[in-house]
């Protein structure tokens, strides 16, 4: 066995009062690797850690260990081989260096074998991706159990010719695919990030959707983008499709999105039918409070959507039926233009009345379903 790792470090740390002790052991972690003592390495990611496990091969010796307030590092050796352990919430990185790849590999077994865990499969519930860049780790991904209706639940939300679209859309199958882009335009408060939870609960047997939480800087950042075009298996067999979805990307596929968006417009067009998507079975969703005349006619020229779909308001009928029998009362409270799945949300709280006297879908509206 060498000297401890703090020996083998080949450089002189400066710390100060904005490290903390994860950080120390992280940089004490790479000492052996960094001098070629332990010139392999092997990690592996964890979303869920089984409760009690501990991440510890047999014989390991600990030899520091962190807590921050969101974050926990161990450092451990044993014969031939450094480990370092990151946990946060319920989620862990595990990183093995050793003398010989066999042997990386062999402890990195060891110490993970058994430690996922896989939650109960709940019918209600559908398996969603979130990518993002972490200070930390760069581009990662993480999964969560999304609730999700079946489309017959949640097909009253919306009103008559955008529950036929998306009829036709929740039926559809990798053999029916003729165009990489998804389009959900419409005003906010109108459904439709309900109704793309649907889908992924709709396409889950062929389809894995993710969610880009900074979409914004997907399309600035190219190695951001190839390691989401390369994506993750998850575990599915070869073949299987994959869904990433953008909201609220105005500033990206509008009109004027060539001269303030600069390469960005290119760069996600070049995804769903340009030579960054070729050999990828990947589709891109998007959900835009837009108007359809404002978007960018690159973005909306025939053969390149999948589907198009403006999702509106309910009308006054409509939303009168969505409210029910049970809630005679509140019908006077409808416009006669109808009102959003929010707004009846609201209504049916009692938080706010459902007739807004500002026009929908100004620029400083939110999404709220």
């Amino acid at each position: 066995m060498s000297a401890n790792p703090h020996d083998a470090l080949p450089i002189r740390l400066n710390v100060d009062d904005s490290d903390s002790p994860s950080d120390v052991v992280d940089a004490l972690f790479l000492g052996r690797f960094a001098t070629g003592e332990q010139p392999f390495s092997h990690s592996l990611n964890i979303d869920r850690v089984r409760s009690g496990a501990t991440l510890l091969p047999p014989d390991a010796t600990v030899l520091r260990g962190a807590r921050d307030d969101d974050r926990s590092a161990t450092l451990a050796e044993g014969d031939g081989w450094t480990l370092l352990i990151s946990r946060w919430n319920r989620g862990a990185d595990v990183t093995v260096t050793a003398t010989s790849a066999q042997l990386a590999e062999k402890i990195l077994k060891q110490a993970t074998d058994g430690a996922q865990d896989e939650p109960e499969p709940q019918p209600d519930n559908v398996t969603m991706g979130f990518w993002y860049v972490s200070p930390r780790r760069g581009p990662y991904r993480t999964t969560r159990q999304i609730s999700a209706g079946t489309w017959e639940e949640v097909r009253p939300n919306y009103t008559a010719p955008v529950a036929d679209a998306m009829d036709r859309l929740m039926k559809t199958t990798p053999e029916d695919i003729a165009g990489r882009l998804l389009l959900l335009h419409g005003p906010p408060g109108t459904g439709k990030t309900s109704a793309l939870r649907t889908l992924a609960r709709s396409w889950r047997d062929w389809c894995q959707v993710d969610c880009v939480l900074d979409p914004e800087r997907l399309f600035s950042d190219v190695g951001y983008l190839m390691d989401i075009a390369i994506g993750e298996d998850d575990g599915t067999a070869k073949g299987r499709w994959r869904l990433l979805l953008l909201e609220d990307c105005d500033e990206l596929i509008r009109g004027e999105a060539k001269h303030t968006a600069g390469q960005a417009l290119s760069r996600l067009l070049n995804l769903t039918d340009g030579l960054l998507g070729q050999g990828r079975n990947v589709l891109v969703g998007v959900t835009t409070n837009e108007d359809l005349e404002r978007l960018h006619p690159a973005v909306v020229r025939p053969g390149r959507c999948l589907a198009r779909i403006e999702v509106g308001p309910l009308t006054r009928p409509e939303a009168v039926n969505w409210l029910g029998q049970d809630a005679p009362d509140l019908e006077s409270s409808v416009s006669r233009d109808g009102a959003t799945l929010a707004e009846l949300y609201a209504l049916r709280r009692g938080t706010t009345p459902a007739s807004v006297p500002e026009p929908r879908g100004g620029a400083d509206a939110g999404l709220y379903l």
